[in-house]
């Protein structure tokens, strides 16, 4: 009889008396679903149980923090009113790259003033590289005693080229001889300032540069006196102007040469060719000015990539 008491009706609630009594406030309990009623949410701006107390903590570490810089400002002496701060650390400037120095002493400058007097302009050197300028009427004469130098025999012409300083008015152009000694193995640079005339030939020194001063000829326009076969050397023997001076345009431009060897194009070809270009596309890229290269090459196969 006792078990059959204690058996539930299927739906009966499983809370006794007392837990389905009202609260003491009069609210109702929550339901066996777990989710609070209405009443037991708090009302708008005020915070939860978690909130209020991570609030809380925030507050009492600010308090901390306020406690902390009050105490080091009261333990701190008081500046007097007129007295300046330290002065700072000066800033460390960066350190200067390496200058060319006066080389007069150097033994190879004394040797030439000593030869040659007041043909030495100036002598400079900079990262032991030895620069020294020279009266252009007598190049082929300090040229062949440098070869025929006792101690360091400049015996080989490395290089001879042009540079070309248009606001020099009087020498717009340096022609520069790079000489090197194999034996001694040293180097020096000589500087001469020209015209479009130029100073005379070295060939008879160095015969190799026979070359050098045609390629100086054919780019820059400078002439040298008594050359044995002063023609240009890269570009054909009737093209106009001269392509490494500074006041050449960059831009390829129209000259009666290409007019004479490039044959004549429709207007609807000189519009694609000229949106080519603007482009920044190949140039030898239509057949008209693949025609060039084969003029250029004097008959020679077309290379691959042109073809």
């Amino acid at each position: 009889m006792e078990e059959d008491q204690n058996e539930r009706t299927p739906g009966q609630s499983d809370q006794s008396p007392e837990q389905s009594a009202d609260l003491p406030d009069g609210s109702k309990p929550a339901e066996s679903s777990g989710t609070p009623p209405p009443s037991a949410t708090p009302p708008a701006g005020v915070l939860a149980g978690a909130d209020a107390e991570k609030a809380a903590m925030v507050e009492q570490a600010k308090e901390r923090v306020a406690a902390v810089k009050e105490s080091l400002s009261a333990t701190s002496p008081a500046e007097p009113a007129g007295a300046t701060s330290a002065p700072k650390a000066p800033v460390k400037k960066k350190e200067e790259g390496p200058k060319p120095v006066d080389a007069a002493n150097h033994p190879l400058v004394k040797s030439l003033i000593a030869q040659f007097n007041g043909t030495v302009i100036e002598s400079v050197e900079f990262i032991g590289q030895l620069s020294v300028r020279i009266d252009g009427p007598r190049i082929v004469e300090v040229c062949d005693f440098l070869k025929r130098h006792p101690q360091t025999p400049f015996n080989y012409l490395s290089d001879l080229t042009c540079v070309h300083v248009p606001d020099r008015k009087e020498s717009p152009f340096e022609i520069v001889y790079n000489l090197y000694s194999i034996s001694a193995n040293e180097r020096v640079r000589l500087n001469v300032a020209t015209t479009e005339a130029g100073p005379e030939t070295v060939t008879g020194v160095w015969p190799a540069a026979n070359w050098m001063e045609r390629e100086v000829y054919d780019l820059f326009g400078v002439s040298f006196r008594n050359h044995p076969d002063l023609r240009r050397l890269l570009l054909p023997p009737d093209w106009q102007g001269h392509p490494l001076r500074k006041d050449v345009s960059l831009e390829f431009v129209e000259n009666e040469w290409t007019k004479k060897h490039l044959p004549d194009m429709t207007e609807v070809q000189q519009e694609q060719l000229e949106q080519r270009r603007a482009y920044g596309l190949e140039i030898l890229s239509v057949p008209q000015e693949r025609m060039m290269r084969e003029i250029l090459q004097s008959g020679k196969e077309v290379m691959p990539k042109d073809k």
